[in-house]
Order: C-alpha cells, then sequence, then structure tokens
C-alpha cells in the first residue's frame, strides 16, 4: 500500500474521533474519553513527523536489496513494520468512531488497545530516527556499521533503556501474519508463567505444569504480561532461556510433535566414537589427509547424531551401524513384512539444528526433517552437537566438521552413495553450514555439493543495523537473547564442564510423573493466590496510559544511567522515546573470537571465502537477522560465488519450526526443500563415490 495513502487516511480517522469526542454533544465517558482524546491528538503528532522519514527510506531503500528481483532489507522492514501498526491503529480508529454510541462500546477497554499502539508507534518513531542515523553514517548499499564501534554501542545502550512491554502486551505479533499471532501470544504468555516458577525445586515437566496453572493472569491482563516479558528479558538467565526451549525435547511435547509429523521408517540416535579418520584430499585422491575427533576444552570426545531416513535402506541395518545406536535394543525392525529395503540413496542430507547455540537438539527439529527425508527421498543426519555455554567455541563446529567427515566415509551405512551431499541448517546451524564448509576447504577435503541455510547468523556481533534494530519489538530474538547466546558461544564467563550423557526421556518423563501431584497442588495454590494477593498483581499498575507515559519519559531518561559513548544518538526537539522502568544489563560483545572467520563468517576474508558451493540462503523478512543474510549473500555474489537469497514476507526467525501453523510457513517451508533439491538436482560431475573409503585409526 502506497505510504502516503497511509498516512492520510491516519490523519482523516484521527481527526474524526477527535470531532466525535471534542464535539458539542461531549459524550459522558468521563476520563476515558479525555484519555483517549489525548492518545489520538499524539498518534497524530507522530504520524505527521513520520511520514517524511518514511518517504525519505522508500526513495533510497532499493540500494540495500540483494538485487532487484529480491527486494528485502532492514530498512525495507521498518517501514514495513511501520505501516503494520498504523493500519491497526486506523482499524481500531474507524472502529471506535463507528460504534462509541453502541450501549455494549468498551470505552475503557478501546482507550487502552489505542494508548497500547500510541506507545508501540513512540517506540517505532524512534527506532525510524536510529536508522536515519545508521543510513547517513553507512556507505550505500552497507547495512553494517562494521567499522563504527561506538555507534554500536550507543545502540546497545539505547535498547537497554528504552520502554519495549507494549510490544509484548496489547500489540504482541501486530507485525505478523495473523495466523502466527496465537502462537506467537503462547510462547509469551508460557514463558513469563515459566519464568514465575522458574528456580523452585521440582522437575522440568512439573515447573511447565505448574506454570499453565499460572497462566490465567497473562491472559487476562496483556499490560501485566507485557511487563513481565520485558523484565525477563531485559536481564535474561542464560540456563532460564535453556530450560524453557529445551521443553520441545520433553517427551510429552516431542510425542505430540512425533504424532503430528511424517512417519518414517528409520529415526534413532548413534553415538560416533572419537577415532581419528582419514579421508582423500579433494586436489588429489591418491593422498589423503587425516582428521582427529573434536578435542576442545575437554578432550576428544564422542559424537552425536540422529539418523532419519523415510524408507528403510541398504546398510541402515547393519550391524556395524546398529551398534552406535544410543537405543537398546535397536529402533530398526527388519522383521515387518510390509518393510522392504530399498537400495541407496545418491544423496545425503546432513543438517545442523538451530537453537542459538545454547539449546535444543535435532528432537526438537524431527517434524520438518521427517518432511524432508519424504519429499526429497533422502537419508537425514542431524548432529546433535554440544552446546554453549557449557561447550563454547570451538566445540560446537569441530564436531559437526567430524560429523561430516565421519558421513563421508561411512555413507555406506546411511543408506547413501554420498554422489550428492547437501548440508542444511537453520539459525545458528546455517552458521554452522558455512563455517563446516570452509573448514573442509581449508582442510582440504571434498566440500559438500550446496549449503540451504535458512535465517543463517553470519555475524555474531552486536553491530548494529536496520534489521537488528527490531529485537526491540521481536518476542522470538530479543536483543539481550541475542547477546546472550553469542557471548555464550564465545566463551564469555565460560566453565569448564563436560556435559553428562543425557538420560532417556522415558527416565526422565517417569521421575516428572513421580513429582507432579505435589506441583499441581502448589501451582493451583499460587494460581488462586495470584489473583488475591495484591502485591502479584501490582502490575496493572503498569498499564498507565500513553499520555502518562510521555509526560514522564524525560525524567525517566534523565534518570537511566547510561555510560557516555563517542556517538550520540539524537532525537528531534521535543521528541524522546519512552523509557523502561528498569535497565536491561545487554554488555556489548567485545570478546576478540567473535571477529574469529569460523565465528562470524561474514567478516571472513574472501580467500577463506573461495571455493564454498553454492549456498542457497533463505531468510525472513521480519527477522532481526536479515542483514545477516542479505549482506553475506551480496559478499559472495561481488567474490563471483554462486548464492541465492529467498525472503519470507511476514514471517519470524525460526519459521522452519512453525511447521502447518500458515500458509506463510508452508510456502516457506516448500522453499527450503526446493533450494535443497537444487543442489541434488544441479548439473556438474559427482565425486566418485569409490574414494571415500572408511579409513580408521586408533585415536
Amino acid at each position: 500500500m502506497d505510504h502516503k495513502v497511509v498516512f492520510a487516511t491516519l490523519e482523516k480517522v484521527c481527526q474524526d474521533n477527535i470531532s466525535v469526542f471534542c464535539g458539542p454533544s461531549r459524550l459522558p465517558h468521563g476520563t476515558a474519553v479525555e484519555r483517549l482524546v489525548t492518545c489520538v491528538k499524539q498518534i497524530q503528532e507522530h504520524g505527521r513527523a513520520l511520514e517524511p522519514i518514511v518517504t525519505s527510506f522508500t526513495a533510497v531503500y532499493h540500494h540495500y536489496d540483494f538485487d532487484a528481483q529480491t527486494p528485502g532489507n532492514g530498512y525495507r522492514t521498518l517501514v514495513k513494520v511501520l505501516e503494520a501498526c498504523l493500519l491497526h491503529i486506523i482499524h481500531k480508529a474507524r472502529y471506535i468512531a463507528s460504534s462509541y454510541s453502541n450501549p455494549f462500546f468498551r470505552v475503557d477497554h478501546n482507550t487502552s488497545e489505542m494508548e497500547a499502539y500510541c506507545s508501540a508507534l513512540c517506540q517505532l518513531r524512534a527506532l525510524l530516527h536510529l536508522a536515519q542515523q545508521l543510513i547517513n553514517d553507512n556507505d550505500c548499499g552497507q547495512l553494517y556499521s562494521l567499522q563504527d564501534e561506538d555507534l554500536s554501542r550507543s545502540f546497545v545502550q539505547e535498547y537497554s533503556s528504552m520502554h519495549k512491554a507494549c510490544f509484548y502486551g496489547r500489540c504482541l505479533g501486530f507485525q505478523y501474519s495473523p495466523s502466527i499471532r496465537p502462537f506467537l501470544q503462547t510462547v509469551v504468555i508460557s514463558m513469563v508463567s515459566y519464568g514465575e516458577t522458574y528456580g523452585k525445586q521440582q522437575s522440568g515437566f512439573g515447573t511447565a505444569a505448574l506454570s499453565l496453572l499460572t497462566s490465567g493472569k497473562y491472559v487476562i491482563d496483556p499490560e501485566l504480561r507485557g511487563a513481565e516479558f520485558e523484565r525477563i528479558t531485559q536481564n535474561l538467565d542464560m540456563q532460564f532461556w535453556k530450560s524453557f526451549w529445551n521443553l520441545t525435547e520433553s517427551g510429552l511435547l516431542s510425542g505430540f510433535n512425533r504424532i503430528a509429523s511424517k512417519q518414517v521408517q528409520v529415526n534413532f540416535t548413534m553415538t560416533v566414537p572419537p577415532v581419528t579418520l582419514r579421508l582423500p584430499l579433494a586436489s588429489d585422491p591418491r593422498l589423503s589427509v587425516t582428521v582427529s575427533p573434536p578435542i576442545a576444552h575437554w578432550g576428544p570426545g564422542p559424537v552425536h547424531m540422529r539418523l532419519i531416513s523415510y524408507e528403510l535402506r541398504e546398510g541402515q541395518d547393519s550391524e556395524e551401524l546398529l551398534v552406535l545406536s544410543r537405543t537398546k535394543p535397536p529402533p530398526i525392525s527388519t522383521h515387518l513384512p510390509w518393510v522392504q529395503k530399498q537400495p541407496r540413496s545418491p544423496w545425503l542430507l546432513i543438517h545442523f539444528h538451530g537453537g542459538g547455540f545454547v539449546a535444543q537438539t535435532s528432537k526438537s527439529h524431527e517434524n520438518y526433517l521427517r518432511s524432508w527425508s519424504k519429499e526429497l527421498n533422502v537419508p537425514v543426519l542431524s548432529v546433535d552437537y554440544s552446546l554453549s555455554p557449557e561447550a563454547p567455541f570451538p566445540r560446537a563446529l569441530e564436531e559437526c566438521f567430524y560429523a561430516y567427515c565421519w558421513a563421508l566415509n561411512n555413507c555406506h551405512l546411511l543408506g547413501s552413495t554420498a554422489e550428492r551431499v547437501c548440508l542444511a541448517g537453520d539459525s545458528a546451524g546455517g552458521n554452522l553450514c558455512i563455517t563446516v564448509s570452509m573448514k573442509a576447504i581449508s582442510t582440504g577435503i571434498r566440500i559438500p555439493d550446496g549449503i540451504m541455510a535458512a535465517y543463517p547468523a553470519t555475524l555474531l556481533t552486536t553491530d548494529a543495523s536496520p534489521s537488528r534494530l527490531l529485537t526491540l519489538i521481536d518476542p522470538l530474538l530479543p536483543l539481550g537473547v541475542l547477546t546472550k547466546c553469542i557471548n555464550a558461544y564465545a566463551g564469555i564467563d565460560y566453565q569448564t564442564v563436560q556435559p553428562a550423557m543425557g538420560s532417556s526421556t522415558l527416565s526422565t518423563l517417569s521421575r516428572d510423573t513421580a513429582m507432579l501431584l505435589s506441583d499441581l497442588t502448589q501451582g493451583a495454590s499460587n494460581w488462586i493466590q495470584s489473583f488475591l494477593d495484591p502485591r502479584r498483581t501490582s502490575g496493572r499498575s503498569l498499564s498507565r496510559s500513553s499520555s502518562q507515559r510521555q509526560t514522564e519519559t524525560h525524567k525517566m531518561s534523565n534518570q537511566a544511567s547510561v555510560p557516555n559513548s563517542g556517538a550520540q544518538l539524537c532525537y528531534p526537539q521535543g521528541f524522546e522515546p519512552l523509557r523502561s522502568e528498569c535497565l536491561a544489563m545487554v554488555d556489548p560483545t567485545s570478546c576478540p573470537v567473535i571477529k574469529n572467520p569460523f565465528v562470524s563468517p561474514l567478516l571472513a576474508p574472501n580467500s577463506m571465502l573461495k571455493g564454498l558451493p553454492p549456498v542457497h540462503i533463505v531468510a525472513s523478512a521480519l527477522d532481526a537477522l536479515l542483514d545477516d543474510s542479505v549482506m553475506f549473500a551480496k559478499k559472495l555474489r561481488d567474490m563471483g560465488q554462486p548464492v541465492s537469497l529467498t525472503v519470507a514476507k511476514d514471517l519470524p526467525h525460526g519459521f522452519l519450526s512453525l511447521p502447518q501453523l500458515s500458509k506463510e510457513t508452508d510456502v516457506a517451508a516448500e522453499v527450503c526443500i526446493a533450494r535443497i533439491r537444487e543442489v541434488f538436482e544441479q548439473e556438474h560431475p559427482p565425486p566418485s563415490p569409490c574414494i571415500y573409503q572408511q579409513y580408521l585409526v586408533p585415536a
């Protein structure tokens, strides 16, 4: 939609509302009407100030796209998010103007809705001012301030003090597809409820059950929900974050996930012992190179993997493979009469899961991996690499590279001849796909035939970019979360702890069930108390009107103890964003490790990227890491490397884990499958599979 039409419509509906409530027949709704009129006037003021800013962005943001056929970058996204907010305001304002005389019209509720969107509009206006400074300070086409540490530090400091709760309350998910919003609301409510019970002496499953009972107040009070979510993400506890997202690994949730996903004939985890491998050199297969097992931080250790195959193939039921299985007895039943063994596939898909390097395993990603195996008719090997902060860089990279090498040597056990090998991963896994390929180049062994990286993290820093400004409003990837994950992977505050072998899901579930009755009893008591205890419901006072927030802005910003830096972020005279009541403790990433090319491939010199296989990136327009994808794709293109970029619309970070949630997620998932298929079907001579024999040398 033309932004000029949007702003003209906004001006009209604001004026209509002011005329209705300030006309000669003043309506008897008391202070609520006064709040509404004040709010509408503020929206009108923001709209008038924003129109020329948006006009300036629309005139130049195409220069920052990957190409003319792939519109997408952080500047475009900020404008799109702003327009989504304005359209919600217009819709609500029209409803108010047409329904105010209805006896069932809820003036307090509608006033609170307008105030929430007014607060959101104020903060988006601030983000556009910050984006203006970025576009002025950076070269044309450059999305990151890689050389301006002062500007990036100022961006982090500004984030630390800005009010964010409005984006997690009534306005939650307004920028996304409508079908995504209920899911986001469920995630936020679950997280704040889990945060209230986290740390108490009970099991993870019991904590989740107790959280279910305490979630009612966050459903009926969006302001309380937003304030609590802001509090949790402002000063994030990494162990809490890991614990919450690892709930998807629980037996109950993963069981439901398996029921809803494609049925496959092979799906089991295995542990590969740490033995030295020998692989042929890509330049001369008569020569070989040795690959050591992972050794970082605690010495040689095994690598855990999961094999998924829609059909049982030759080699997958071999004793040599099943002896590596982590479940007893082996999970494949070859005696079933309807199971027919298929020949080995010429293709092999190796997958690295996402989770910010700190959470989840292949189990959380089974749903789409099963689908990939069926749609592509290919065996899938997913690597359960060690997680940070217990296993910071380079442990995960070492394990993934070792798994890749082991798969090349042992493809016959996996049901494949490995004539074509594709690496695929999302988020952190996308980073590992790229860096494993870089390591293959530097080692001199065969590189994969292609990479499919979904919303990859290619720059593990807090450098400012327009898309990263979205971390202020993103419920799945706030800046506090992003920074904690980066610092964990970089090894900040690292303590040498070798991860123990995880207990089985069944035993964990049994222990949790034994504790469940007492947890539910305590949860029911807390749930009732949460409505009776005024101290617990004091969060309702946070639902102050937008006008009250605006009048307190200057006082709160003066109280914010933000250290001075070389680059000062300036706002127009008379405007200040809303400030949070508690500052976020966000440490800018300063560890030298983050500039290692194997951590941040966007910073890699061209010589380390030369020779990468075709890279297919599937990004999301509403992802805070969008600019990572755009800039990395541009870098490869400018080097002459084969690369493609697809930007999905209206989806959040992590959309691969949201299958069948909406039409948009299905379309994006199909794009990922199509890109993997391109790798397998591309026309160039494959390496001879006979040169990949298994060479084992005792460690």
